[in-house]
């Protein structure tokens, strides 16, 4: 599994500082971190570009706005975008303000996605 170990510990600490019961998951090729059994965003390295990628699922209604700013990019695992789901570059969360905002927009969504399908 390639993902940053910083970075999760930067999302895990995030998570505990606003009182939240999660989980991690190895999984997608990376980590993700649910939250109600719902996946809440992950991270992995781009075996594009090499480069660190927060997944980010905020919802249809925050998809467009956030296209538009930098270092964002649609989700896109099998040649098709996932509406509601972004990766944002590693550029776009150097900040720890930048990475709140982020996790803030994961959370609000959060309570609104509907669980996988148990298996």
């Amino acid at each position: 599994m390639a993902f940053d170990e910083y970075t999760a510990e930067r999302i895990s600490n995030y998570l505990l500082s606003k009182n939240v019961s999660f989980e991690t998951r190895k999984m997608m090729g990376g980590l993700c971190f649910m939250l109600n059994d719902k996946m809440l965003c992950g991270i992995l390295i781009s075996k594009k570009t090499n480069g660190q990628l927060l997944m980010a699922r905020i919802g249809e209604e925050a998809y467009p706005e956030a296209l538009k700013k930098e270092n964002v990019l649609p989700m896109d695992f099998t040649g098709r975008p996932m509406r509601g789901c972004i990766f944002v570059q590693e550029e776009g969360i150097d900040l720890e303000d930048d990475l709140a905002g982020w996790m803030d927009l994961c959370l609000a969504f959060n309570p609104l996605a509907k669980s996988s399908k148990k298996k």
